[in-house]
């Protein structure tokens, strides 16, 4: 038992920025109709404005990660002004090309910084350990956790009550009602992909707590693929979920299959969230909390 809660609660941990992630791909989603593949460029440029603040220019690290966000929430608003509204009523498909150009111009510059080797993020947490009975936890896991749990509670508040969150919500909802009773659904846009920056730079800030960041970093971000799908591609609580059901089926994959399917060779825990993702997409194909689309013929 106590090798399971270990496994789960390190699954929860790395599950948490996954789930960071995929809530930045489901709210430019939810206010754009189009996926946003800029956002594995992003979650590596907040990481290397990590790597520059707190390891470079010696910053206090949680100074260094909160300016970060703020900066790539910046570049997140200047992609969506300059290649994005301009693109404002284009097929969603050509939008979604205009993206994967956005991140590979983006990761150019950003992989030319980082370089050839591995780099540090500068976290506090490193390898210690907290113990709770015959449980030791990571206490990057438990930082990771929470951060993720005050993000999702603020964003839910942001939604919920105020005037700039109602509005995305009623633009997410019906964009031409919301643009008849005063939403600037431009602004809606804009507010979107900023918060998605934001997101991916927290994202890539504790990822990069795990192994370091160098250029092949940005392959991290594929791992909230399966975790909207599971969750629905509308639903911010589904992308929560589906986070953090990626990272505790990795988890328990990675630390029993050898045991017990050593069969399926080596890493197979890499890909068991798509193995899942399959199986949900087969009972329900629009995800555990998406919303099916019904059209009348």
């Amino acid at each position: 038992m106590t090798r399971f809660l270990q496994a789960v609660i390190e699954g929860l941990g790395s599950g948490s920025y996954v789930a960071l992630l995929a809530i930045g791909f489901v709210i430019i989603y939810k206010a754009t109709r189009v996926v946003s593949f800029a956002q594995p460029a992003l979650m590596v440029t907040g990481a290397s404005f990590v790597i520059y603040f707190a390891t470079e220019r010696g910053w206090n690290f949680y100074v260094a990660a909160a300016v970060a966000v703020l900066l790539t929430a910046g570049v997140a608003l200047a992609i969506e002004r300059i290649a994005l509204r301009p693109m404002v009523g284009e097929p969603a498909f050509v939008v979604a090309i205009i993206t994967i150009g956005v991140d590979v111009t983006l990761r150019i510059f950003v992989n030319h910084y980082i370089g050839n080797d591995v780099r540090p993020v500068g976290d506090p947490w490193g390898l210690k350990r907290l113990e709770a009975g015959d449980i030791a936890l990571q206490q990057r896991h438990l930082a990771m956790i929470i951060a993720t749990a005050a993000v999702v509670a603020g964003l839910f508040a942001f939604f919920r009550y105020s005037r700039a969150g109602l509005a995305m919500r009623a633009a997410a909802a019906d964009q031409e009602v919301a643009l008849a009773h005063g939403v600037s659904v431009g602004k809606v846009f804009a507010l979107s992909c900023a918060i998605a920056g934001a997101l991916a730079a927290l994202a890539g800030t504790f990822a990069g707590t795990q192994a370091g960041v160098d250029q092949g970093t940005w392959v991290v971000a594929f791992r909230a693929i399966p975790a909207i799908i599971l969750g629905g591609l509308d639903s911010v609580g589904g992308a929560v979920i589906g986070g953090l059901v990626v990272g505790v089926v990795e988890s328990l994959v990675g630390e029993y299959q050898s045991q017990y399917f050593s069969w399926l060779g080596n890493n197979f825990s890499i890909v068991s969230p798509y193995v899942v993702m399959l199986a949900v997409l087969l009972v329900r194909p629009y995800g555990l909390f998406g919303t099916p689309e019904i059209e009348r013929v």
